[in-house]
């Protein structure tokens, strides 16, 4: 890749005219400044020199803001470090939550709110058929995506989840009856529907879930919009991982620490 084939020099060339062709905010304005500045004489650096030959070299320091592309490499290894710990002997299910397309809208305009209900509603579903069908106390690390591989707009949950789980009286552990299968994803994805669709009507009614008038209306243009929505799967991806839960933990701390426009996505035009 070209040296300036990065998010951080094309902000350095192409940052003012952004700012003036487009509505930015204090918090993205700040990301900017941060990127243009990575690696930079702006926020100073050390100099290493070889006593042989004379030989010296600057390293600039990084900004380690968490938008940056170019910084995060140290907090993924502590992250996957920190994870690999927590890895019981045991099956491992990589299990992934998405809302349909003609939902985007809710996260487009109340994303906090929805991006909480998406995550606290996915592991709740696993939670709770863990208990009626296992009748085991379960565990689930779930991780938000917001974008897809083309980069669209695609919010959803990835899952790692143990094949079991602990007995209610907490003295045995309850294994799934096989080794390749976990629940059925059309129980699984229609209890994470009920489990979603009413915790955005609960945050809609409460205040908290606020919306344009032209999105929503009212708690009735809110119920239109799940029922249509219920003409659509609500797609929920389970099956064990290839390659055991360290391939999966490995491919989620490849998103845990970094933004859709990786430097690696960037080509210049020649």
């Amino acid at each position: 890749m070209d040296a300036e084939a990065s998010l951080g020099a094309i902000v350095r060339a192409k940052g003012g005219e952004l700012l003036e062709k487009l509505p930015v905010n204090t918090a993205q304005r700040k990301v900017m400044r941060a990127m243009a500045d990575c690696r930079s004489a702006a926020l100073s650096g050390h100099r290493d020199g070889c006593d042989s030959c004379g030989y010296e070299h600057v390293f600039w320091n990084s900004c380690r803001d968490r938008h940056c592309p170019g910084c995060g490499g140290e907090a993924r290894e502590r992250w996957l470090n920190a994870r690999r710990d927590e890895v019981l002997d045991v099956p491992y299910f990589h299990v992934v939550f998405t809302i349909p397309d003609i939902l985007n809208v809710l996260a487009l305009h109340g994303p906090e709110v929805i991006y909480a209900i998406l995550l606290r509603c996915a592991g709740q579903a696993l939670l709770d058929l863990g208990a009626s069908r296992l009748g085991a106390r379960m565990g689930v690390l779930a991780v938000l995506h917001t974008w897809g591989q083309t980069l669209a707009f695609h919010p959803h949950v990835h899952c790692v989840v143990p094949g079991g789980g602990f007995s209610r009286d907490g003295r045995r552990w309850a294994r799934v009856p096989k080794v390749d299968f976990l629940f059925a994803v059309k129980a699984l994805s229609r209890h994470f529907r009920t489990l979603f669709c009413n915790a955005a009507r609960e945050a809609y009614g409460a205040g908290t879930l606020v919306l344009p008038a032209e999105v929503v209306a009212n708690a009735q243009a809110l119920d239109l919009l799940f029922a249509r929505s219920y003409r659509t799967d609500w797609h929920v991806y389970a099956k064990p991982p290839f390659g055991g839960p360290e391939h999966v933990l490995g491919y989620l701390a490849n998103y845990t620490h970094r933004i859709a426009i990786s430097n690696r996505r960037i080509r210049t035009r020649r």
